[in-house]
């Protein structure tokens, strides 16, 4: 649930169309600071974000956390924390109950007073967001790839096929016909969109909202292409934007359901995608983070800043701090989670976790939640500059 009005990042199908008139000199578009780097510039660096970083700075000790370091803190080259930075602090770790597998989903109803994480054991749990207690429990019937929800509708996806759950009725459906593990799902202009992870295939469903009795949801186009597994959509401006494990983007026009262009610049899986203003940003296990503008006249994208860490790139959120400056969240597969301010990338900190973070939710007040590989659930504070909130030990 997001009270932000207007709110910088996409929420389903607000984000405005891109300006085409507005132009990009000398690499700067309106008042941002991008610029198109080099491929010795991002190689040699972290675009944006200056010199590269030690590791060590980067990385917790893997005995701390298994609370077993015999070095201590002092002579452990490697942190002993959950965190580096400040502006940010650790509120709870949901640890020992719920996910037992992999946390591949999480979701945050508008208007609700619950959380709904799924995860690879296939389970979906409802948790209270006051107590922090799981208050419902739901054998989701297979490995759990995605979940979103859109208005009373919780959409889980499956191996070859989503399920829906109304949340005010409890009544289910299940839209068959995709081919594999479902990871991605999006909702926009009506339609229901899930990405197959084996054909590359996008099915869309019509929502019928007047539909009191069987499936509220009809088949309404197939949209083919990628010829890899599609793994991250995102809906923003009247399009819809997919990634997919053959490293491209593509961007489908959701009033004809036609593909209008094929973006390359990854060099590995596009795993998450993320509306930004005017800006779409995708991200990859290339190692990169890229910001596409739409510069043509036809109103087609192009990369116009790359930046760049020594690890993969997993799982994108953006949220507003306390003080109204957006934060990109970014998940790597170091276990780290980097937190930067946009426009200009610089590194506001770190977030650590046990195993990697698939899945960052944000939601009202500069809560952030992260779910890892071992299963665990853990929420942040975003704190306003003031506040001057150090780092969560």
């Amino acid at each position: 649930m997001c009270n932000r009005n207007p709110c910088r990042f996409a929420h389903g199908g607000e984000l405005p169309p891109p300006r085409q008139q507005q132009q990009i000199s000398n690499g700067v578009r309106s008042s941002h600071v991008y610029h198109r780097a080099s491929r010795s510039e991002s190689q040699s660096t972290a675009v944006g974000g200056g010199a590269a970083r030690k590791k060590s700075e980067n990385k917790v000790c893997r005995d701390w956390k298994s609370g077993n370091c015999s070095r201590g803190e002092d002579k452990c080259r490697f942190l002993h924390s959950w965190s580096r930075g400040q502006g940010f602090s650790m509120l709870a770790r949901l640890e020992g109950q719920g996910n037992t597998g992999v946390v591949s989903g999480i979701a945050l109803p508008s208007g609700s007073d619950k959380l709904f994480t799924g995860s690879s054991d296939g389970v979906v749990h409802a948790w209270d967001c006051t107590s922090g207690q799981i208050v419902g429990t739901q054998n989701a019937g297979g490995k759990v790839g995605c979940l979103i929800t859109e208005c009373e509708w919780l959409f889980v996806g499956l191996p070859n096929a989503v399920k829906a759950w109304n949340l005010q009725t409890g009544a289910d459906c299940s839209l068959t016909g995709p081919t594999g593990q479902v990871y991605a799902l999006e909702v926009g202009m009506g339609f229901l969109f899930a990405g197959g992870a084996q054909d590359g295939v996008i099915l869309a469903w019509k929502g019928n909202t007047g539909e009191q009795q069987g499936n509220p949801f009809q088949p309404a186009a197939t949209l083919s292409g990628h010829t890899s597994a599609v793994i991250s959509m995102k809906v923003g401006g009247g399009r819809l934007f997919s990634g997919s494990m053959d490293g491209t983007i593509k961007v489908w026009d959701i009033s004809t359901l036609q593909c209008i262009q094929t973006m390359k610049g990854h060099d590995n899986a596009v795993m998450s995608l993320l509306c930004y203003s005017d800006f779409l940003l995708s991200c990859s296990l290339d190692q990169k983070i890229k910001v596409w503008a739409a510069t043509g006249e036809d109103g087609s994208f192009e990369a116009v800043y790359t930046y760049e860490e020594g690890d993969g790139a997993l799982a994108m959120c953006g949220v507003e701090d306390p003080d109204g400056k957006p934060v990109l969240l970014c998940s790597w597969n170091d276990d780290s989670v980097g937190l930067y301010e946009l426009p200009s990338f610089a590194e506001k900190g770190r977030i650590f976790a046990k195993g990697e973070v698939r899945t960052i939710k944000g939601g009202p007040g500069g809560l952030v939640f992260t779910g890892d590989a071992t299963g665990l659930l853990t929420v942040w504070k975003l704190a306003a500059k003031a506040s001057g909130a150090a780092m969560a030990e």
